[in-house]
């Protein structure tokens, strides 16, 4: 996926980094980037700004999408999908973002439009969605709840 390809690039990190060594490549570049170190310049201490906010987000998008993380929070995750309904959801651009009724949000990446429209037009939507979303596509919690999640 192209997100997930430029957060990587961003961090220069590859498909087999391990969140430890997210974390490691993440303290070393914001050492490097941090905004505090460019005291004298006001142009290089926005640019280190705009660097380190990319760095920030990149690495946080990362952490969210590991194998690791969604090991840590599965139960949390099944308990959602398994007792939850969905309140409302959302697609742009291959990403679909589903919000359930206790108070979870996850979005789905590579979701094609043709999964959407037919979500959009299942009898059941829950359902519909246990069947072929939430097993089939790449996730991330985007709670601001801390149930277990991110």
């Amino acid at each position: 996926m192209k997100r997930i390809e430029r957060h990587r690039a961003i961090l220069g990190v590859d498909d087999k980094a391990t969140l430890g060594d997210l974390k490691k490549v993440y303290r070393k570049i914001m050492m490097e980037w941090h905004p505090d170190k460019f005291q004298d310049s006001d142009e290089a201490k926005k640019m280190a700004e705009e660097k380190s906010a990319k760095l920030i987000a990149s690495y946080h998008f990362l952490v969210s999408v590991h194998i690791e993380t969604h090991e840590a929070t599965k139960d949390a995750y099944i308990a959602t999908i398994t007792d939850a309904s969905i309140d409302d959801f959302e697609f742009k651009s291959e990403i679909l973002r589903v919000v359930f009724s206790d108070g979870n949000e996850y979005e789905y990446y590579g979701v094609p439009k043709a999964i959407y429209v037919k979500l959009v037009n299942a009898d059941t939507p829950d359902r519909f969605a246990r069947r072929h979303i939430y097993e089939n596509y790449l996730y991330r919690s985007t709670s601001k709840i801390v149930g277990g999640n991110e």
